[in-house]
């Protein structure tokens, strides 16, 4: 609690105001033990409005006839579970952040890895451009790419698989 009332009141203003200025939805600062994160909500007005946009889907399900629902939850189970399998896997490296994941260095380059290469602990698996900045992404263990989910210049989200390493 002490810390709480160390912190710089006129930098988080300064944050603040960096986001509203650049229209950013998020920005975290880090420095030593020091660590502040400053987030701007939206109007509330486009969440009702992504809600209405899904609320027609599940509608639509319950209207087909009840014969078809057995075969869609056989189809809806082995579906889920290959990506059940991959985000619970301890080998799946997932994006930390929001960006476009690309697999080489530069165009034209060779990638960074490929499926089969044997990597190390820390080695840059790929890159994931966010607020154009360049973030090489490293492996979180050694071993062999057995598996990459991304394709290059392919946008991604936090939390998203890219690449199994086992």
């Amino acid at each position: 609690m002490t810390k709480a009332t160390l912190v710089d009141q006129d930098l988080i203003r300064t944050i603040a105001e960096l986001i509203n200025k650049e229209n950013l939805a998020e920005i975290e600062i880090e420095q030593e033990d020091f660590r502040v994160r400053v987030t701007r909500s939206y109007a509330p007005e486009p969440a009702p409005a992504m809600m209405q946009a899904y609320a027609p889907a599940p509608q639509q399900a319950p209207q087909t006839p009840a014969a078809p629902a057995t075969p869609a939850t056989g189809a809806s189970s082995p579906a889920s579970s290959p990506a059940d399998d991959i985000a619970s896997n301890p080998g799946t490296l997932t994006s930390p952040m929001v960006g476009t994941a690309y697999r080489s260095p530069e165009p034209g380059k060779s990638a960074f890895v490929e499926v089969g290469a044997k990597v190390t602990e820390g080695q840059t698996v790929l890159i994931i451009e966010a607020m154009k900045t360049m973030n090489q992404i490293p492996a979180h263990r050694s071993g062999t790419i057995t598996k990459i989910l991304v394709e290059d210049a392919q946008p991604v989200e936090y939390g998203e698989p890219l690449v199994v390493i086992e």
